[in-house]
Protein backbone atom coordinates (compact mmCIF):
# COMPACT_ATOMS: atom_id res chain seq x y z
CA UNK A 1 0.00 0.00 0.00
CA UNK A 2 2.88 2.34 0.80
CA UNK A 3 4.43 1.87 -2.66
CA UNK A 4 1.10 2.38 -4.44
CA UNK A 5 0.40 5.54 -2.41
CA UNK A 6 3.84 6.85 -3.40
CA UNK A 7 3.05 6.16 -7.05
CA UNK A 8 -0.26 8.03 -6.70
CA UNK A 9 1.58 11.00 -5.21
CA UNK A 10 4.22 10.97 -7.97
CA UNK A 11 1.54 10.98 -10.66
CA UNK A 12 -0.44 13.71 -8.92
CA UNK A 13 2.57 16.00 -8.52
CA UNK A 14 3.56 16.30 -12.19
CA UNK A 15 2.01 17.23 -15.51
CA UNK A 16 5.00 15.96 -17.52
CA UNK A 17 4.20 12.90 -19.59
CA UNK A 18 7.69 11.42 -19.41
CA UNK A 19 7.78 11.75 -15.63
CA UNK A 20 4.41 10.00 -15.31
CA UNK A 21 5.55 7.16 -17.57
CA UNK A 22 8.83 6.80 -15.67
CA UNK A 23 6.99 6.60 -12.34
CA UNK A 24 4.61 3.97 -13.69
CA UNK A 25 7.35 1.90 -15.29
CA UNK A 26 9.35 1.93 -12.05
CA UNK A 27 6.30 0.75 -10.12
CA UNK A 28 5.51 -2.11 -12.50
CA UNK A 29 9.13 -3.27 -12.39
CA UNK A 30 9.30 -3.20 -8.58
CA UNK A 31 5.84 -4.12 -7.29
CA UNK A 32 4.70 -7.54 -6.18
CA UNK A 33 2.44 -8.92 -8.97
CA UNK A 34 -0.34 -9.37 -6.42
CA UNK A 35 -0.24 -5.62 -5.75
CA UNK A 36 0.51 -4.57 -9.32
CA UNK A 37 -2.56 -6.41 -10.63
CA UNK A 38 -4.85 -4.30 -8.42
CA UNK A 39 -2.88 -1.12 -9.09
CA UNK A 40 -3.34 -1.65 -12.83
CA UNK A 41 -7.05 -2.30 -12.25
CA UNK A 42 -7.47 1.09 -10.56
CA UNK A 43 -5.13 2.99 -12.91
CA UNK A 44 -7.24 1.82 -15.86
CA UNK A 45 -10.29 3.49 -14.34
CA UNK A 46 -11.97 0.45 -12.83
CA UNK A 47 -13.24 1.79 -9.53
CA UNK A 48 -14.85 -0.19 -6.70
CA UNK A 49 -18.35 0.62 -5.53
CA UNK A 50 -18.71 2.97 -2.55
CA UNK A 51 -18.22 1.08 0.73
CA UNK A 52 -19.04 3.86 3.21
CA UNK A 53 -21.32 6.87 2.91
CA UNK A 54 -19.80 10.34 3.17
CA UNK A 55 -21.90 11.05 6.26
CA UNK A 56 -20.66 7.95 8.08
CA UNK A 57 -17.08 8.55 6.97
CA UNK A 58 -17.13 12.15 8.18
CA UNK A 59 -18.73 11.20 11.51
CA UNK A 60 -16.32 8.35 12.22
CA UNK A 61 -13.41 10.56 11.18
CA UNK A 62 -14.48 13.29 13.60
CA UNK A 63 -14.74 10.72 16.38
CA UNK A 64 -11.31 9.21 15.63
CA UNK A 65 -9.70 12.66 15.41
CA UNK A 66 -11.33 13.78 18.67
CA UNK A 67 -12.86 16.83 16.97
CA UNK A 68 -16.42 18.22 16.91
CA UNK A 69 -18.32 17.52 13.73
CA UNK A 70 -18.72 21.22 12.92
CA UNK A 71 -14.95 21.68 12.88
CA UNK A 72 -14.48 18.72 10.51
CA UNK A 73 -17.19 20.21 8.29
CA UNK A 74 -15.42 23.57 8.26
CA UNK A 75 -12.13 21.89 7.35
CA UNK A 76 -13.91 19.99 4.58
CA UNK A 77 -15.35 23.27 3.30
CA UNK A 78 -11.83 24.72 3.10
CA UNK A 79 -10.06 21.68 1.61
CA UNK A 80 -12.92 20.70 -0.71
CA UNK A 81 -12.20 16.96 -0.59
CA UNK A 82 -13.40 14.70 2.25
CA UNK A 83 -10.79 12.00 1.64
CA UNK A 84 -7.97 14.51 1.89
CA UNK A 85 -9.54 16.31 4.85
CA UNK A 86 -9.73 13.15 6.96
CA UNK A 87 -6.25 12.00 5.91
CA UNK A 88 -4.90 15.29 7.30
CA UNK A 89 -7.00 15.40 10.48
CA UNK A 90 -6.56 11.84 11.74
CA UNK A 91 -3.82 11.38 14.35
CA UNK A 92 -0.40 10.30 13.12
CA UNK A 93 0.37 6.60 13.23
CA UNK A 94 3.62 4.96 14.15
CA UNK A 95 3.11 2.16 11.64
CA UNK A 96 6.03 1.85 9.24
CA UNK A 97 4.81 -1.27 7.49
CA UNK A 98 1.18 -0.92 6.33
CA UNK A 99 -0.55 -3.95 4.81
CA UNK A 100 0.18 -4.58 1.09
CA UNK A 101 -2.28 -3.29 -1.50
CA UNK A 102 -3.70 -6.70 -2.41
CA UNK A 103 -4.51 -7.40 1.25
CA UNK A 104 -6.08 -3.96 1.69
CA UNK A 105 -8.33 -4.57 -1.34
CA UNK A 106 -9.19 -8.25 -0.97
CA UNK A 107 -9.51 -8.51 2.82
CA UNK A 108 -10.86 -5.08 3.66
CA UNK A 109 -12.14 -2.98 0.76
CA UNK A 110 -14.20 -5.62 -1.04
CA UNK A 111 -15.80 -7.24 2.05
CA UNK A 112 -16.49 -3.89 3.76
CA UNK A 113 -19.68 -2.94 1.93
CA UNK A 114 -21.24 -6.31 2.87
CA UNK A 115 -20.62 -5.93 6.60
CA UNK A 116 -23.14 -4.57 9.14
CA UNK A 117 -22.39 -1.01 10.18
CA UNK A 118 -20.64 -1.78 13.53
CA UNK A 119 -18.26 -4.25 11.87
CA UNK A 120 -17.69 -1.85 8.98
CA UNK A 121 -16.74 0.89 11.39
CA UNK A 122 -14.31 -1.36 13.28
CA UNK A 123 -12.61 -2.42 10.04
CA UNK A 124 -12.36 1.18 8.86
CA UNK A 125 -10.83 2.43 12.11
CA UNK A 126 -8.39 -0.48 12.22
CA UNK A 127 -7.20 0.31 8.71
CA UNK A 128 -6.85 4.04 9.42
CA UNK A 129 -4.64 3.21 12.42
CA UNK A 130 -2.35 1.05 10.29
CA UNK A 131 -1.78 3.63 7.56
CA UNK A 132 0.16 6.87 7.24
CA UNK A 133 -1.45 10.09 5.96
CA UNK A 134 -0.55 9.43 2.31
CA UNK A 135 -1.89 5.86 2.43
CA UNK A 136 -5.03 6.97 4.26
CA UNK A 137 -5.81 9.45 1.49
CA UNK A 138 -5.68 6.70 -1.15
CA UNK A 139 -7.67 4.35 1.10
CA UNK A 140 -10.34 7.01 1.64
CA UNK A 141 -10.58 7.51 -2.12
CA UNK A 142 -11.03 3.78 -2.67
CA UNK A 143 -13.75 3.25 -0.07
CA UNK A 144 -15.78 6.23 -1.32
CA UNK A 145 -15.55 5.08 -4.96
CA UNK A 146 -13.86 8.38 -5.84
CA UNK A 147 -10.42 7.10 -6.81
CA UNK A 148 -9.12 9.03 -9.82
CA UNK A 149 -5.60 9.70 -10.96
CA UNK A 150 -4.39 12.09 -13.64
CA UNK A 151 -2.95 9.58 -16.07
CA UNK A 152 -4.35 8.37 -19.39
CA UNK A 153 -4.69 4.66 -20.03
CA UNK A 154 -2.38 5.02 -23.02
CA UNK A 155 0.39 6.18 -20.67
CA UNK A 156 -0.26 3.21 -18.38
CA UNK A 157 0.04 0.92 -21.42
CA UNK A 158 3.22 2.67 -22.54
CA UNK A 159 4.87 2.16 -19.14
CA UNK A 160 3.67 -1.43 -18.87
CA UNK A 161 4.93 -2.16 -22.39
CA UNK A 162 8.37 -0.83 -21.47
CA UNK A 163 8.43 -2.96 -18.31
CA UNK A 164 7.33 -6.05 -20.24
CA UNK A 165 9.55 -5.44 -23.27
CA UNK A 166 6.74 -5.47 -25.87
CA UNK A 167 5.43 -2.92 -28.36
CA UNK A 168 2.92 -0.39 -27.03
CA UNK A 169 0.12 -1.35 -29.51
CA UNK A 170 0.48 -4.97 -28.37
CA UNK A 171 0.12 -3.95 -24.72
CA UNK A 172 -2.87 -1.71 -25.48
CA UNK A 173 -4.56 -4.66 -27.13
CA UNK A 174 -3.75 -6.94 -24.18
CA UNK A 175 -5.37 -4.45 -21.81
CA UNK A 176 -8.64 -4.48 -23.73
CA UNK A 177 -11.43 -6.83 -22.73
CA UNK A 178 -12.23 -8.93 -19.71
CA UNK A 179 -8.92 -9.29 -17.87
CA UNK A 180 -9.17 -9.52 -14.10
CA UNK A 181 -6.88 -8.10 -11.35
CA UNK A 182 -5.30 -11.50 -10.69
CA UNK A 183 -1.66 -12.56 -10.67
CA UNK A 184 -2.35 -14.92 -13.57
CA UNK A 185 -3.86 -12.24 -15.83
CA UNK A 186 -1.20 -9.73 -14.83
CA UNK A 187 1.59 -12.14 -15.75
CA UNK A 188 -0.06 -12.80 -19.12
CA UNK A 189 0.51 -9.14 -19.95
CA UNK A 190 4.25 -9.84 -19.74
CA UNK A 191 4.06 -12.82 -22.11
CA UNK A 192 6.76 -12.52 -24.77
CA UNK A 193 6.21 -15.68 -26.76
CA UNK A 194 4.83 -13.66 -29.70
CA UNK A 195 1.51 -15.47 -29.75
CA UNK A 196 -0.95 -12.63 -30.15
CA UNK A 197 -3.83 -14.39 -31.83
CA UNK A 198 -7.26 -12.91 -31.16
CA UNK A 199 -8.98 -13.97 -27.95
CA UNK A 200 -12.75 -14.41 -28.04
CA UNK A 201 -13.61 -11.59 -25.64
CA UNK A 202 -10.91 -9.07 -26.56
CA UNK A 203 -11.67 -6.00 -28.71
CA UNK A 204 -9.02 -4.05 -30.60
CA UNK A 205 -7.74 -0.62 -29.55
CA UNK A 206 -9.81 2.07 -31.25
CA UNK A 207 -8.31 4.35 -33.89
CA UNK A 208 -9.26 7.96 -33.11
CA UNK A 209 -9.57 10.92 -35.46
CA UNK A 210 -7.93 14.30 -34.88
CA UNK A 211 -9.87 17.54 -35.11
CA UNK A 212 -9.52 19.32 -38.45
CA UNK A 213 -8.84 22.98 -37.64
CA UNK A 214 -8.18 24.26 -41.17
CA UNK A 215 -10.05 24.18 -44.45
CA UNK A 216 -10.11 20.65 -45.88
CA UNK A 217 -8.64 21.87 -49.18
CA UNK A 218 -5.29 22.02 -47.35
CA UNK A 219 -5.35 18.20 -47.27
CA UNK A 220 -4.77 17.96 -51.02
CA UNK A 221 -6.99 16.38 -53.66
CA UNK A 222 -10.43 15.32 -52.53
CA UNK A 223 -10.03 12.08 -54.50
CA UNK A 224 -7.35 11.03 -51.99
CA UNK A 225 -9.90 10.80 -49.18
CA UNK A 226 -12.74 8.51 -48.13
CA UNK A 227 -15.56 10.72 -46.82
CA UNK A 228 -18.36 9.79 -44.42
CA UNK A 229 -20.76 11.38 -41.99
CA UNK A 230 -19.56 11.69 -38.41
CA UNK A 231 -22.39 9.94 -36.61
CA UNK A 232 -23.61 11.06 -33.20
CA UNK A 233 -23.74 7.79 -31.30
CA UNK A 234 -21.62 5.44 -29.20
CA UNK A 235 -18.41 4.14 -30.76
CA UNK A 236 -18.29 0.36 -30.49
CA UNK A 237 -16.90 -2.90 -31.88
CA UNK A 238 -19.12 -5.80 -32.87
CA UNK A 239 -17.24 -9.06 -32.34
CA UNK A 240 -18.21 -12.49 -33.67
CA UNK A 241 -15.75 -15.07 -32.37
CA UNK A 242 -15.90 -18.59 -30.98
CA UNK A 243 -19.64 -18.79 -31.57
CA UNK A 244 -20.19 -15.70 -29.37
CA UNK A 245 -21.28 -12.16 -30.17
CA UNK A 246 -19.92 -9.32 -28.03
CA UNK A 247 -20.36 -5.54 -28.20
CA UNK A 248 -17.59 -3.42 -26.66
CA UNK A 249 -17.72 0.38 -26.41
CA UNK A 250 -14.75 2.71 -26.73
CA UNK A 251 -15.01 3.18 -22.96
CA UNK A 252 -14.10 -0.50 -22.56
CA UNK A 253 -17.62 -1.44 -21.47
CA UNK A 254 -19.30 -4.67 -22.50
CA UNK A 255 -22.84 -3.66 -23.52
CA UNK A 256 -24.10 -6.75 -25.33
CA UNK A 257 -27.08 -7.15 -23.00
CA UNK A 258 -28.18 -3.54 -23.60
CA UNK A 259 -28.50 -4.05 -27.37
CA UNK A 260 -29.81 -7.60 -27.96
CA UNK A 261 -31.06 -6.82 -31.49
CA UNK A 262 -27.54 -5.80 -32.53
CA UNK A 263 -26.17 -8.99 -30.98
CA UNK A 264 -28.79 -10.98 -32.90
CA UNK A 265 -27.73 -9.29 -36.13
CA UNK A 266 -24.08 -9.93 -35.31
CA UNK A 267 -24.90 -13.61 -35.13
CA UNK A 268 -25.41 -13.55 -38.91
CA UNK A 269 -21.74 -12.64 -39.44
CA UNK A 270 -19.11 -15.31 -40.13
CA UNK A 271 -17.05 -16.41 -37.15
CA UNK A 272 -13.79 -14.51 -36.77
CA UNK A 273 -15.24 -11.11 -37.73
CA UNK A 274 -14.79 -7.79 -35.90
CA UNK A 275 -16.48 -4.59 -37.10
CA UNK A 276 -15.83 -1.03 -35.95
CA UNK A 277 -18.76 1.35 -36.00
CA UNK A 278 -21.36 3.36 -34.14
CA UNK A 279 -24.43 2.43 -32.11
CA UNK A 280 -27.24 4.84 -32.96
CA UNK A 281 -30.87 5.39 -32.11
CA UNK A 282 -32.54 4.74 -35.46
CA UNK A 283 -36.03 4.58 -36.89
CA UNK A 284 -36.75 3.62 -40.48
CA UNK A 285 -33.91 5.11 -42.51
CA UNK A 286 -33.14 8.06 -40.21
CA UNK A 287 -31.05 8.50 -37.07
CA UNK A 288 -32.76 9.81 -33.95
CA UNK A 289 -31.42 12.18 -31.26
CA UNK A 290 -28.75 10.89 -28.90
CA UNK A 291 -31.18 11.34 -26.01
CA UNK A 292 -33.21 8.46 -27.45
CA UNK A 293 -30.14 6.23 -27.33
CA UNK A 294 -29.55 7.16 -23.70
CA UNK A 295 -32.82 5.41 -22.82
CA UNK A 296 -31.14 2.12 -23.74
CA UNK A 297 -27.92 2.53 -21.77
CA UNK A 298 -27.18 0.54 -18.64
CA UNK A 299 -30.05 -1.92 -19.08
CA UNK A 300 -29.26 -5.56 -18.35
CA UNK A 301 -32.70 -6.69 -19.47
CA UNK A 302 -34.33 -5.00 -22.47
CA UNK A 303 -38.04 -5.62 -22.94
CA UNK A 304 -39.73 -5.98 -26.31
CA UNK A 305 -41.53 -2.69 -25.66
CA UNK A 306 -38.24 -0.87 -25.02
CA UNK A 307 -36.81 -2.28 -28.25
CA UNK A 308 -39.89 -1.09 -30.10
CA UNK A 309 -39.97 2.37 -28.51
CA UNK A 310 -36.21 3.01 -28.77
CA UNK A 311 -34.86 1.06 -31.75
CA UNK A 312 -31.11 1.02 -32.40
CA UNK A 313 -28.69 -0.03 -35.13
CA UNK A 314 -25.00 -0.77 -35.40
CA UNK A 315 -23.67 1.34 -38.26
CA UNK A 316 -20.40 -0.29 -39.35
CA UNK A 317 -17.66 1.65 -41.10
CA UNK A 318 -14.55 -0.49 -40.80
CA UNK A 319 -13.40 -4.12 -40.76
CA UNK A 320 -10.76 -5.01 -38.16
CA UNK A 321 -10.75 -8.78 -38.32
CA UNK A 322 -11.81 -11.31 -40.95
CA UNK A 323 -11.62 -15.11 -40.64
CA UNK A 324 -9.69 -14.63 -37.41
CA UNK A 325 -6.96 -12.55 -39.10
CA UNK A 326 -6.02 -9.00 -38.14
CA UNK A 327 -6.96 -6.76 -41.08
CA UNK A 328 -5.93 -3.46 -39.50
CA UNK A 329 -2.63 -3.11 -41.44
CA UNK A 330 -4.46 -3.38 -44.79
CA UNK A 331 -5.47 -0.23 -46.73
CA UNK A 332 -8.81 1.27 -45.82
CA UNK A 333 -10.15 0.71 -49.35
CA UNK A 334 -9.51 -3.02 -49.11
CA UNK A 335 -11.08 -3.18 -45.66
CA UNK A 336 -14.12 -1.27 -46.92
CA UNK A 337 -14.67 -3.56 -49.93
CA UNK A 338 -14.51 -6.68 -47.77
CA UNK A 339 -16.86 -5.06 -45.22
CA UNK A 340 -19.43 -4.51 -47.95
CA UNK A 341 -19.10 -8.11 -49.13
CA UNK A 342 -19.52 -9.50 -45.61
CA UNK A 343 -22.65 -7.52 -44.81
CA UNK A 344 -24.11 -8.07 -48.26
CA UNK A 345 -23.75 -11.82 -47.81
CA UNK A 346 -25.30 -11.57 -44.34
CA UNK A 347 -28.39 -9.77 -45.61
CA UNK A 348 -29.96 -7.90 -48.53
CA UNK A 349 -28.28 -4.87 -50.03
CA UNK A 350 -30.48 -1.76 -49.93
CA UNK A 351 -29.32 0.81 -52.42
CA UNK A 352 -30.30 4.38 -51.79
CA UNK A 353 -30.28 5.77 -55.31
CA UNK A 354 -31.29 9.30 -56.17
CA UNK A 355 -31.60 12.24 -53.83
CA UNK A 356 -35.21 11.93 -52.77
CA UNK A 357 -37.62 14.70 -53.65
CA UNK A 358 -36.15 17.36 -55.90
CA UNK A 359 -36.96 20.10 -53.42
CA UNK A 360 -35.78 18.11 -50.40
CA UNK A 361 -32.44 16.31 -50.71
CA UNK A 362 -32.44 12.86 -49.12
CA UNK A 363 -30.21 11.83 -46.27
CA UNK A 364 -27.91 9.91 -48.59
CA UNK A 365 -26.42 11.53 -51.72
CA UNK A 366 -26.28 9.68 -55.03
CA UNK A 367 -24.06 6.58 -54.88
CA UNK A 368 -24.28 6.48 -51.09
CA UNK A 369 -25.93 3.41 -49.66
CA UNK A 370 -26.81 1.62 -46.47
CA UNK A 371 -26.58 -2.13 -46.16
CA UNK A 372 -28.40 -4.15 -43.58
CA UNK A 373 -28.33 -7.82 -42.73
CA UNK A 374 -31.08 -7.95 -40.17
CA UNK A 375 -32.21 -4.34 -39.74
CA UNK A 376 -29.96 -3.67 -36.72
CA UNK A 377 -26.74 -4.08 -38.75
CA UNK A 378 -25.94 -1.54 -41.45
CA UNK A 379 -22.98 0.06 -43.19
CA UNK A 380 -22.32 3.77 -43.09
CA UNK A 381 -22.60 5.16 -46.59
CA UNK A 382 -19.83 7.08 -48.35
CA UNK A 383 -20.14 10.70 -49.42
CA UNK A 384 -19.12 11.47 -53.00
CA UNK A 385 -18.95 15.26 -53.46
CA UNK A 386 -17.43 16.61 -56.63
CA UNK A 387 -15.28 19.17 -54.83
CA UNK A 388 -14.29 20.50 -51.43
CA UNK A 389 -16.91 23.23 -51.92
CA UNK A 390 -19.60 20.55 -52.34
CA UNK A 391 -18.38 18.86 -49.15
CA UNK A 392 -18.69 22.15 -47.26
CA UNK A 393 -22.32 22.37 -48.36
CA UNK A 394 -22.94 18.84 -47.07
CA UNK A 395 -21.30 19.71 -43.74
CA UNK A 396 -23.58 22.74 -43.39
CA UNK A 397 -26.56 20.34 -43.33
CA UNK A 398 -25.07 18.15 -40.58
CA UNK A 399 -27.16 19.30 -37.65
CA UNK A 400 -30.48 18.81 -39.45
CA UNK A 401 -29.33 15.33 -40.46
CA UNK A 402 -28.55 14.47 -36.81
CA UNK A 403 -24.83 14.05 -37.44
CA UNK A 404 -21.82 15.89 -36.00
CA UNK A 405 -20.01 16.70 -39.23
CA UNK A 406 -17.74 14.90 -41.70
CA UNK A 407 -15.10 12.18 -41.32
CA UNK A 408 -12.11 12.28 -43.69
CA UNK A 409 -10.00 9.10 -43.96
CA UNK A 410 -6.91 8.98 -46.16
CA UNK A 411 -7.17 6.31 -48.83
CA UNK A 412 -4.54 3.63 -48.45
CA UNK A 413 -4.16 4.22 -44.71
CA UNK A 414 -4.06 1.36 -42.18
CA UNK A 415 -6.17 1.25 -39.02
CA UNK A 416 -3.99 2.71 -36.27
CA UNK A 417 -4.02 2.79 -32.49
CA UNK A 418 -5.18 5.78 -30.48
CA UNK A 419 -5.02 9.32 -31.86
CA UNK A 420 -2.48 9.49 -34.70
CA UNK A 421 -2.59 12.70 -36.72
CA UNK A 422 -2.66 12.64 -40.48
CA UNK A 423 -4.81 9.74 -41.62
CA UNK A 424 -8.19 10.28 -39.91
CA UNK A 425 -9.72 13.72 -39.42
CA UNK A 426 -13.05 14.83 -37.96
CA UNK A 427 -14.46 18.06 -39.38
CA UNK A 428 -17.18 18.92 -36.89
CA UNK A 429 -19.83 21.56 -37.29
CA UNK A 430 -19.55 24.78 -35.30
CA UNK A 431 -21.17 24.52 -31.86
CA UNK A 432 -24.31 26.35 -30.84
CA UNK A 433 -23.62 29.22 -28.43
CA UNK A 434 -25.57 31.30 -25.95
CA UNK A 435 -24.68 33.90 -23.30
CA UNK A 436 -25.47 32.85 -19.73
CA UNK A 437 -24.89 34.07 -16.17
CA UNK A 438 -22.94 32.19 -13.49
CA UNK A 439 -25.35 31.58 -10.60
CA UNK A 440 -24.00 28.58 -8.62
CA UNK A 441 -20.60 26.97 -8.05
CA UNK A 442 -19.15 23.88 -6.41
CA UNK A 443 -15.61 22.75 -5.66
CA UNK A 444 -13.94 20.49 -8.20
CA UNK A 445 -12.19 17.15 -7.72
CA UNK A 446 -8.60 15.97 -7.50
CA UNK A 447 -6.14 18.80 -8.09
CA UNK A 448 -9.06 21.24 -8.21
CA UNK A 449 -10.65 20.12 -4.95
CA UNK A 450 -9.82 23.44 -3.25
CA UNK A 451 -11.10 25.56 -6.15
CA UNK A 452 -14.62 26.34 -7.31
CA UNK A 453 -14.56 24.95 -10.84
CA UNK A 454 -17.99 23.29 -11.30
CA UNK A 455 -20.38 25.97 -12.47
CA UNK A 456 -24.13 26.28 -12.97
CA UNK A 457 -25.43 28.83 -15.47
CA UNK A 458 -28.76 30.51 -15.91
CA UNK A 459 -30.70 32.44 -18.54
CA UNK A 460 -33.47 34.95 -18.09
CA UNK A 461 -37.14 34.03 -17.85
CA UNK A 462 -39.72 36.62 -16.78
CA UNK A 463 -37.10 38.70 -14.99
CA UNK A 464 -35.47 35.78 -13.13
CA UNK A 465 -32.42 33.66 -13.86
CA UNK A 466 -33.31 29.99 -14.27
CA UNK A 467 -30.58 27.31 -14.26
CA UNK A 468 -30.26 25.32 -17.49
CA UNK A 469 -26.72 23.94 -17.75
CA UNK A 470 -23.61 22.92 -15.82
CA UNK A 471 -20.12 23.32 -17.25
CA UNK A 472 -16.71 22.30 -15.96
CA UNK A 473 -14.26 23.19 -18.73
CA UNK A 474 -13.21 26.01 -20.99
CA UNK A 475 -11.30 28.39 -18.69
CA UNK A 476 -7.52 28.58 -18.41
CA UNK A 477 -5.73 28.39 -15.05
CA UNK A 478 -5.56 32.15 -14.56
CA UNK A 479 -9.29 32.56 -15.30
CA UNK A 480 -10.15 29.70 -12.92
CA UNK A 481 -8.30 31.45 -10.09
CA UNK A 482 -10.00 34.75 -10.90
CA UNK A 483 -13.47 33.18 -10.93
CA UNK A 484 -12.69 31.29 -7.71
CA UNK A 485 -11.80 34.57 -5.97
CA UNK A 486 -15.02 36.14 -7.22
CA UNK A 487 -17.11 33.22 -5.94
CA UNK A 488 -15.57 33.33 -2.47
CA UNK A 489 -16.04 37.10 -2.24
CA UNK A 490 -19.57 37.14 -3.65
CA UNK A 491 -21.34 34.15 -2.12
CA UNK A 492 -24.91 35.05 -1.19
CA UNK A 493 -26.09 31.63 0.07
CA UNK A 494 -24.84 28.10 0.75
CA UNK A 495 -26.61 24.80 0.09
CA UNK A 496 -24.26 22.11 1.38
CA UNK A 497 -21.21 22.20 -0.92
CA UNK A 498 -22.96 24.51 -3.39
CA UNK A 499 -22.59 28.28 -3.27
CA UNK A 500 -25.05 30.72 -4.80
CA UNK A 501 -23.20 33.78 -6.10
CA UNK A 502 -24.09 37.28 -7.16
CA UNK A 503 -25.26 37.08 -10.79
CA UNK A 504 -22.59 39.32 -12.31
CA UNK A 505 -20.33 37.14 -14.52
CA UNK A 506 -21.44 36.41 -18.08
CA UNK A 507 -20.01 33.57 -20.16
CA UNK A 508 -20.64 32.34 -23.66
CA UNK A 509 -21.51 28.64 -23.47
CA UNK A 510 -21.06 26.29 -26.40
CA UNK A 511 -22.89 23.00 -26.89
CA UNK A 512 -23.48 20.43 -29.60
CA UNK A 513 -27.26 20.21 -29.57
CA UNK A 514 -30.36 21.61 -27.90
CA UNK A 515 -33.75 19.95 -27.64
CA UNK A 516 -36.97 19.91 -25.67
CA UNK A 517 -36.89 17.75 -22.56
CA UNK A 518 -39.54 16.84 -20.01
CA UNK A 519 -36.77 15.81 -17.58
CA UNK A 520 -35.52 19.39 -17.12
CA UNK A 521 -37.40 22.15 -15.31
CA UNK A 522 -36.74 24.59 -18.11
CA UNK A 523 -38.08 22.12 -20.66
CA UNK A 524 -34.78 22.41 -22.57
CA UNK A 525 -31.69 20.16 -22.55
CA UNK A 526 -28.30 21.00 -24.06
CA UNK A 527 -25.60 18.48 -24.95
CA UNK A 528 -21.93 18.77 -23.97
CA UNK A 529 -22.08 22.31 -22.55
CA UNK A 530 -18.71 24.01 -21.99
CA UNK A 531 -17.43 27.54 -21.54
CA UNK A 532 -16.53 29.05 -24.90
CA UNK A 533 -15.31 32.41 -23.62
CA UNK A 534 -15.72 34.88 -20.78
CA UNK A 535 -17.93 37.77 -21.91
CA UNK A 536 -16.33 40.53 -19.88
CA UNK A 537 -17.91 43.00 -22.30
CA UNK A 538 -21.45 42.08 -21.26
CA UNK A 539 -23.57 42.93 -18.26
CA UNK A 540 -25.72 40.17 -16.73
CA UNK A 541 -28.94 41.79 -17.97
CA UNK A 542 -27.59 41.37 -21.52
CA UNK A 543 -27.42 37.58 -21.24
CA UNK A 544 -29.79 35.46 -23.30
CA UNK A 545 -33.25 34.26 -22.35
CA UNK A 546 -34.96 30.90 -22.17
CA UNK A 547 -36.81 31.94 -25.30
CA UNK A 548 -33.41 32.24 -27.03
CA UNK A 549 -32.81 28.57 -26.22
CA UNK A 550 -36.25 27.61 -27.48
CA UNK A 551 -35.51 29.47 -30.70
CA UNK A 552 -32.43 27.28 -31.20
CA UNK A 553 -34.67 24.22 -30.93
CA UNK A 554 -36.87 25.63 -33.67
CA UNK A 555 -33.93 26.59 -35.90
CA UNK A 556 -32.16 23.25 -35.36
CA UNK A 557 -34.97 20.69 -35.30
CA UNK A 558 -34.23 17.16 -34.17
CA UNK A 559 -35.38 14.61 -36.77
CA UNK A 560 -37.68 11.88 -35.50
Amino acid sequence: MKRFARLFNELDQTNRTNEKVAALESYFREADPRDAAWALHFLCGRRPARSVSSTALSGWGAEEAGMPQWLVDECYETVGDLAETLALLLPETESVSPPPLHEIVEQRLLPMRLLPEPARKRLLLRTWRELGARERFVWNKLITGGFRVGVAQTLVARALAAAAGVEQPVMIHRLMGQWQPTVEDYKRLFNNDGGEGPQPARPYPFFLASTLEERPAALGQIAEWQLEWKWDGIRAQLIRRGGEVLIWTRGDELVTSSFPEIADSGGALPDGTVLDGEILAWRGDLPEPFSRLQRRLGRKVVSAKTRQDFPVVFLAYDLLEWQGQDWRPRPIGERRRKLEEIVEEAGPLIAKKGRGKEDEPGLFPTDEFVMKAPVALRISGLLRPGSWEDLEKMRAESRTRQVEGIMLKRLGSPYGVGRQRGNWWKWKIEPLVIDAVLIHAQAGHGRRANLYTDYTFGVWQEGKLVPFAKAYSGLDDAEILEVDRFIRANTIAKFGPIRAVKPELVFELAFEAVQESTRHKTGIAVRFPRIHRWRRDKKPEEADTLESLRALVRVNPQPR
